[in-house]
């Protein structure tokens, strides 16, 4: 099952180098769980139907300009009627210095107040890319994950059937490792997979008979990297006999994975394959694939045109 993520406020305020106007009593604790941001200009005059107040808020000098025109009082009671509401905290952006009354209101009622010196539009569409990646729903699965000619590669199959082993031999032809056993997969958009290593197993592989190494100190830093977009996953299983297999790959077969679906490749696993040759030209025909080119279909109109050739020639005499 997936699992739900927050973030702390703290390391969200410490990422952005803003500055604390003022700091709630909980500000250690308070954590972020919507990864959409508000600017409360319908609120500052009244308006709080569908309020989220579980959402960042955000005032920009068109706010700011606003409340200016008001009274100290009529500021107050803006301020007062916002912050009655649970908010995790207020950002004031531009540098914009926050109204004394802001600043009241804030201690008030305990609110969390700070400050950005960047542009509006740009800090909430920066949030807003930090908190989708903070709060995307992951989950983790047992496989190989390589980059392979700029593809991601998610490696999965029984345990045993030489995962490890091809992505050793993978790294050994220049790629990179990003996972080895276990893959934690995060939703980064509603097309695109994540994925990335346990901090504890990062950059170790286990290889049975040999054990444990250490990718990034027997091979050095460009063999590994620390995530990846999931591009294709392969199905690695023992050959069967009798089992049919796609020989010409006319069919796109994918799997459903926190929503996205991803292209996926059964290989079947028997003495003689070469199996990273066959993993590094699975990683280039998808590229292809995404690039409008597939041989497979070329192929089979190439036949078919051929075999009509042939009727209409038969047909002819």
């Amino acid at each position: 099952m997936p699992t739900t993520s927050t973030v702390l406020l703290k390391n969200i305020v410490k990422e952005f180098n803003m500055t604390i106007f003022h700091k709630s009593s909980d500000f250690d604790t308070q954590t972020l769980t919507k990864t959409n941001i508000n600017r409360p200009g319908l609120s500052l005059v009244g308006f709080f139907d569908y309020f989220d107040s579980s959402r960042l808020q955000i005032l920009g000098k068109m706010e700011q300009t606003y409340l200016t025109l008001m009274s100290r009082e009529d500021r107050l009671n803006c301020f007062r009627n916002l912050m009655a509401h649970p908010i995790p905290a207020m950002i004031i952006a531009r540098e914009l210095t926050p109204f004394p009354e802001c600043i009241q209101a804030a201690k008030e009622y305990n609110r969390t107040l700070l400050g950005s010196a960047d542009v509006t539009s740009e800090l909430m569409a920066d949030l807003t890319a930090a908190l989708r990646s903070y709060l995307a729903p992951r989950i983790t699965r047992h496989g190989v994950l390589v980059e392979v000619y700029g593809e991601g590669i998610l490696l999965m199959g029984e345990s045993g059937i030489g995962k490890s082993e091809a992505a050793v031999e993978l790294i050994k032809r220049g790629h990179r490792l990003i996972a080895d056993d276990a893959v934690e997969i995060k939703r980064t958009s509603s097309t695109t997979l994540e994925g990335s290593a346990p901090e504890l197993i990062r950059y170790y592989v286990e290889m049975r008979g040999i054990g444990v190494i250490d990718v990034r100190q027997l091979f050095g830093m460009s063999a590994v990297k620390d995530s990846q977009s999931i591009d294709l996953i392969i199905n690695l299983e023992q050959w069967r006999q009798g089992r049919t297999y796609d020989r010409l790959g006319i069919e796109d077969f994918h799997t459903n994975i926190l929503d996205v679906s991803v292209p996926c490749l059964t290989i079947p696993i028997k003495p003689g394959r070469n199996l990273s040759i066959i993993i590094e030209v699975a990683a280039m025909n998808n590229r292809h694939k995404k690039m409008g080119y597939n041989a497979a279909q070329e192929f089979t109109d190439r036949l078919n045109q051929y075999f009509d050739d042939q009727m209409a020639a038969m047909e002819g005499r």
